[in-house]
This record gives structure tokens, C-alpha cells and sequence, in this order.
């Protein structure tokens, strides 16, 4: 909890501070990777970096946790740390570079803000930070922990024995760890972060979802190629689909993700667009593994029936379990070769198909997309509790989640 002195100076400076923090965000990367830059190395995504979505993510994440620590001071936002700790932890951060942050973070402060940083103000910000930082590093250690390793040990070498096409954009990756360590299987919905060396001699760090049930042995996870556009093309997703063969080593981190399966006994809904797929495929893989008896309803969205990464995969196992459906939306054609049980025409409207009552609910895709089907569901009475979602990259989304009225979403 804030010190009743920084309290209410936290709360007179949080509306300018959050009016500036996108800038005082941006200043802060610069000047670190200005005095860092072997923090680029392995650490941070420079992709994100140049759309500027890391510091987008960073400034809302630094203003919601300032205004739950006002609004709730009796509760941390635990969802907004839960999410950031297993990213970090994905990486192998370290607990002695959160001072190498504040270092930067409190000179971009002081730079954007200039003069109305007293040394009281700057003072209950610091209490601000810290009390973020110490949350998350406790959190971190916790993760290490359970796994039985350091932040430095968190990377594995696997070798892979599979490379499969699965549509024109994505390539699915079968891998089999290279040494005789024990691996801890990975949790249904969980993620690896591959550390991959580019043509620059810098090592680049990409999260990736794991599609399969694994055994420790092999895991096995899909990559979408990103095209830019207007914008560069995403780097490491097309060396990994043009370049990696079989019989290559990639480095993998550990599993990791707060998105998990909850086997409680809920009807499982799974609503996923595009490479949003993944992870639902995770979680529909172990279901078939444990022999589950649980009610899942499958619910995607693509461009058409050859944009559906994974897709006799997903509905195989869907076939496998005693209670299973597929209902797909389809934008461009709406044929369809597969026996799912309804295809739709246009966006994925969640009000087309009967929802199971009671159910938990797991989401994953574009934030756009997420937002829609959040508030669709929360419009036919879903409680914002029962709704998970998973997103690729920084997530803009949390920081808004934070101050919604059902702050358990």
C-alpha cells in the first residue's frame, strides 16, 4: 500500500503524469536503449519497439497500476501483474534490472515533466514504481521456483524433427528437447517464448503458443508469417518459416502464460479469430489427453476455410471428445469441406449459436475482435469473471480492463 504521505500526492499527479505518460514511455526507451543497447539483445521485442505498442503497453500498465493502488489501495491488480510476471519470466528477467528501469524511467520522468517533479512528487512515484517492481520480481521468483530454475537457466535447446505447412501462412514446428534435464510438461493455454539469432548477430525473443498436449519430450507450436504491409514484415516469424529446417536447434524458454485450462467442471467455450486459434488448440489437445468430459463449444473466425490454421487438427479433437461442436465465420467464402456443425457468413457473432449456461469462457485474437465478443457476452449476461483472453504482443487491452466496472474481467 501507498504511505499515507504519497497517497494523495499520487492521486493530485495522476491525471497529468497519465496525460504524459505515453511520452514520458517513449523518452524512457530511448534513452535506455541509448545507454542499454545489449538490452535489445535477447530481451526486447524491437518490433514492438518501432510500432511503439511496448510503450504503449508499459504506459497503461504504470497508470493502472497507479490508479488501483489510489481506487483499491487494500487489493493489488493481480490479473494486470499475473499477466506481465509470466512475460517477464518468459524472458529470464532478472530481479537487478528493475533498477536499470527506474534509472531511465524516473530521468524520462523528470524530462517530460520538467519542474513539477518536486522531490515530493518524485517521491511518491518512486513509492509507485517500487511497489509494481517488488510485486512483479516476487511473482517472477515464484515462477522460477515452481520450475526449479534461475532467470538465466529458463532456455532450453531443442532440435526439430517437424516442420509442417498448415495453410499458405503458417507453419507449425515439432520439436524434441536435445539433453537429459527434466522438462516440466506445459499447462493447457501456455506459451514459449524462442530466442532466435538474425542475420545482425542480435538474438530477437518471440512468444508462441503451444498447440499441442506435450510430454516434455516434444512440444510443438505454430508460427504465422507477419506481413507488414505498409511496415517491415515481422522478422523473426519469416526467418523461422523460410529458413529453420529439420534438424535445426532453437532455443526455447520454459512454458509459461497465466491463460491456463480450468478443468473445474464448466462447459468450455473456446472463441478465437485467425492465429487466435493456438492456443485454443492447446487446451482442446489436453481435454482429448485426459480423456475430459467436459461440454466444449468451438467458436473461430477467418478469412475462409483455407485461412484456418490447425483446422483438422482443432476438429478431430473436437470429434474425439463426448460433447463437442464446431461453428466457424467465414468473411471471404463461406464453402466449406469440413463436417463442423455451422458455418457462418461475416464476423463472428456470438448471439448465432446457443451458449451452454455456466460456461467458462476463453478468448483469443485481434484486441478489436476481443473487445467485441467481450462485450457481447457481457451483454447476454456471461459474468466478466468467467472470461479469459489471451493476446499476441504488448497487451493494449489491460490497462482498460483495470478500471472497468467488473474488475475481476
Amino acid at each position: 500500500m501507498l504511505s499515507t504521505s504519497a497517497r494523495p500526492v499520487v492521486e493530485a499527479t495522476l491525471p497529468v503524469v497519465a496525460e504524459h505518460i505515453r511520452e514520458i514511455a517513449q523518452r524512457f526507451y530511448e534513452h535506455m536503449f541509448a545507454a542499454r543497447p545489449d538490452l535489445l539483445d535477447g530481451l526486447f521485442n524491437r518490433g514492438n519497439q518501432a510500432e511503439g505498442t511496448q510503450q504503449v503497453a508499459l504506459a497503461g500498465s504504470v497508470a493502472a497500476f497507479a490508479t488501483a493502488l489510489v481506487s483499491h489501495p487494500e487489493q493489488l491488480p493481480e490479473r494486470l501483474l499475473d499477466r506481465v510476471a509470466h512475460k517477464h519470466a518468459s524472458l529470464g528477467l532478472r530481479p537487478d534490472q528493475y533498477g536499470v528501469v527506474h534509472e531511465h524511467l524516473f530521468w524520462a520522468i523528470g524530462d517530460v515533466l520538467g519542474d513539477a517533479v518536486t522531490p515530493e512528487v518524485a517521491a511518491a512515484w518512486d513509492e509507485v514504481y517500487w511497489l509494481m517492481a517488488y510485486a512483479l520480481i516476487h511473482q517472477e521468483r515464484g515462477l522460477y521456483s515452481a520450475r526449479g530454475v534461475r532467470p538465466e537457466t529458463v532456455w532450453r535447446q531443442w532440435q526439430v524433427v517437424e516442420k509442417i505447412p498448415e495453410t499458405a501462412d503458417v507453419v507449425s514446428f515439432v520439436v524434441r528437447r536435445t539433453d537429459h534435464r527434466s522438462v516440466r510438461t506445459s499447462l493447457p493455454g501456455q506459451y514459449v517464448t524462442v530466442k532466435v539469432l538474425m542475420p545482425d548477430g542480435v538474438h530477437q525473443p518471440r512468444q508462441y503458443s503451444l498447440t499441442r498436449a506435450d510430454d516434455g519430450d516434444h512440444r510443438r507450436f505454430a508460427v504465422k508469417r507477419v506481413h507488414g504491409g505498409a511496415k517491415p514484415d515481422g522478422e523473426v516469424s519469416n526467418l523461422l518459416c523460410d529458413t529453420v529446417q529439420v534438424g535445426d536447434e532453437l532455443t526455447l524458454s520454459l512454458p509459461f502464460g497465466d491463460v491456463v485450462l480450468d478443468e473445474s467442471g464448466a462447459p468450455v467455450v473456446f472463441v478465437s479469430a485467425g492465429i487466435g486459434i493456438t492456443p485454443m488448440a492447446g487446451m482442446l489437445s489436453h481435454l482429448v489427453a485426459a480423456g475430459s468430459d467436459l461440454p466444449v463449444l468451438v467458436l473461430h473466425a477467418d478469412a475462409d476455410e483455407s485461412s484456418f490454421a490447425l483446422r483438422q487438427q482443432v476438429l478431430d479433437d473436437v470429434r474425439a471428445l463426448r460433447d463437442g461442436a464446431v461453428h466457424v465465420w467465414y468473411e471471404r467464402d463461406t464453402t466449406s469441406t469440413l463436417p463442423v456443425d455451422g458455418v457462418h457468413e461475416g464476423l463472428l457473432d456470438v448471439a448465432d449459436v446457443d451458449l451452454p449456461d455456466g460456461s467458462a469462457y476463453y478468448l483469443c485474437g485481434p484486441v478489436p475482435f476481443l473487445q467485441a465478443v467481450r462485450s457481447a457476452l457481457v451483454a447476454q449476461g456471461v459474468p466478466p469473471r468467467d472470461i479469459q483472453y489471451e493476446v499476441f504482443g504488448p497487451d493494449l487491452w489491460q490497462a482498460d480492463l483495470q478500471t472497468d466496472p467488473a474488475p475481476d474481467a
